[in-house]
């Protein structure tokens, strides 16, 4: 009991000393995979019993009800759900979540696939990750998945279409 008490302290240590304004060494975690939120975002039960949130770093899954959403978290759920897997901690962010680079079966990157396979944007505003831009180029030349629409509207451009659509409603109704 003593041993299962000390080695969560030190997992909770360990993610409380990471700063979402500086970059720490990557740490390794492993762990089942219990819940799958959406295609880049997921719960994962780690070998000391804790249960953490992990969000793939480096890209951006469509949010629900845009298309490609239900593939990405149907794909994501296939390759990892009950699954162990290796997580690659990168930071956190304001949320909490772990920000990590994802390894399934036979060491296979899921942040990779998901853009390989047109299922995510490689977030390039917080990633200069050459591999990733090249996944994501390769697989627009090839219109394969989200890229069969010309017009693919990136989940961030999503989001502040809703937040602004949001802020305008509002406004209108404060007006009447």
């Amino acid at each position: 009991m003593y041993k299962l008490w000390l080695s969560s302290l030190l997992l909770v240590m360990t993610l409380l000393s990471f700063n979402t304004n500086k970059e720490a060494k990557p740490t390794i975690l492993l762990g089942k995979v219990v819940g799958i939120m959406d295609g880049d975002t997921f719960k994962l039960l780690t070998k000391d019993s804790t249960v953490v949130k992990v969000r793939l770093a480096n890209i951006d899954c469509p949010e629900k009800k845009q298309p490609f959403s239900t593939k990405a978290k149907n794909f994501v759920s296939e390759a990892i759900f009950n699954k162990n897997v290796t997580v690659q901690v990168l930071k956190t962010d304001r949320y909490r979540r772990l920000i990590a680079n994802v390894f399934y079966g036979d060491s296979i990157n899921l942040n990779h696939q998901l853009v390989k396979k047109g299922l995510a944007w490689h977030y390039v505003k917080y990633s200069k990750d050459t591999i990733l831009q090249s996944l994501e180029d390769n697989a627009k030349k090839d219109k394969v998945g989200l890229w069969q629409d010309s017009n693919a509207i990136s989940p961030w451009q999503w989001r502040a279409n809703k937040k602004e659509a949001y802020r305008l409603k509002k406004l209108n109704k404060n007006k009447g």
